[in-house]
């Protein structure tokens, strides 16, 4: 099976306003379909920003009270998130009255063909819930969030089970041997049977668990030879 790329399990068209949206307008279109931040267009439907519920919530946060301050941990959140190099702070936003004024930006987008592990690398670099997808001039194209990402852990037993196989028969074919035996159950992969070395049992191991879908792998595989150095020999060898 090819990995999952972002086209494959993005809402695309996805609900979107211009830069000079009202305030009201922006929270009608997030309440209206049910979606937590919207892209942001400019007139040629290119990406230029996004506008989340927190970046809205700052109005309400700010009301009535010219003594508050957000708590430190907040104020840490957003410096180190990284998510707007050029955000405004919360005391202004609250200010804000037009989606270009309330937007985070530059936004972080993905391409079509991103991976889907690469999107979820993406979102937790910057600390983003939601990634809008452009095409190559920066086009809208979809949206793409943190549940989509997790489609990919639904994958059908069956099916994880034929890719698990190929995968160990892959993987053992240059040692001439047979593959071990498998089961998957709610993508969980239990391996057993014996194989010639150690070392490839923990390659079977690894490359398994790389596979897309794939929520644990447990092993009950054992080897005619232990192959494998000791963490602690090899340290010492390495100071000799």
């Amino acid at each position: 099976m090819d990995s999952t790329v972002v086209r494959d399990i993005m809402t695309a068209a996805p609900p979107s306003v211009v830069e000079d949206a009202g305030f009201r307008e922006v929270v009608r279109t997030l309440v209206t379909h049910r979606v937590s931040a919207l892209p942001v267009v400019d007139r040629d439907g290119r990406v230029v920003g996004v506008v989340s519920e927190e970046d809205l919530l700052h109005k309400e946060e700010f009301t009535g009270d010219d003594d508050y301050s957000p708590p430190l941990r907040a104020r840490l959140r957003a410096r180190l998130s990284g998510t707007d190099a050029h955000a405004e702070r919360g005391e202004d936003k609250a200010l804000a009255n037009r989606a270009d004024e309330l937007m985070s930006h530059p936004a972080i987008t993905v391409f079509p063909d991103t991976s889907a592990a690469q999107a979820a690398r993406t979102m937790e670099r910057h600390g983003v819930r939601q990634l809008p997808v452009v095409t190559d001039d920066e086009r809208l194209a979809g949206m793409v969030t943190r549940r989509d990402l997790l489609l990919v852990f639904l994958r059908d037993d069956n099916d994880l089970a034929r890719e698990v196989h190929a995968e160990l028969v892959a993987a053992i074919r240059p040692v001439r041997g047979e593959p071990p035996a498998l089961s998957v159950d709610d993508g969980v992969v239990t391996l057993w049977g014996t194989v010639e070395r150690r070392s490839l049992a923990q390659t079977l191991i690894r490359r398994v668990s790389r596979l897309e879908g794939v929520v644990d792998v447990v092993s009950d595989l054992d080897w005619r030879i232990d192959d494998v150095v000791p963490e602690y020999v090899r340290w010492r060898g390495s100071s000799w």
